[in-house]
């Protein structure tokens, strides 16, 4: 089954989960500073992500370089699998 086929309520109710929200998760975070190259490269691509104004344009153009930046900050010790289908066996 395609990962595409799942909602959240679907998730719940196959794998009994219950979700419970907690405000405040990331409040004893520290606040981490972008790097300039994030803030350049944000700074031209919001304007144009925003007119453009689909969910690929901003995934394309914002959430990328951010998760990009993530990445580097955390060492690359994380990654990313964009555009790769997460299949999801019914068994």
């Amino acid at each position: 089954m395609s990962y595409e086929d799942f909602t959240i309520k679907k998730t719940q109710d196959v794998f009994q989960i219950e979700i419970i929200e907690k405000p405040g998760i990331f409040a004893g975070i520290d606040e981490k500073a972008i790097s300039w190259h994030l803030a350049d490269i944000l700074e031209e691509n919001v304007p144009l992500a925003t007119s453009i104004n689909t969910e690929k344009a901003r995934s394309e153009l914002i959430i990328s370089p951010i998760l990009v930046e993530l990445r580097r900050i955390f060492d690359r010790k994380i990654s990313l699998f964009s555009g790769i289908e997460l299949n999801v066996d019914m068994e």
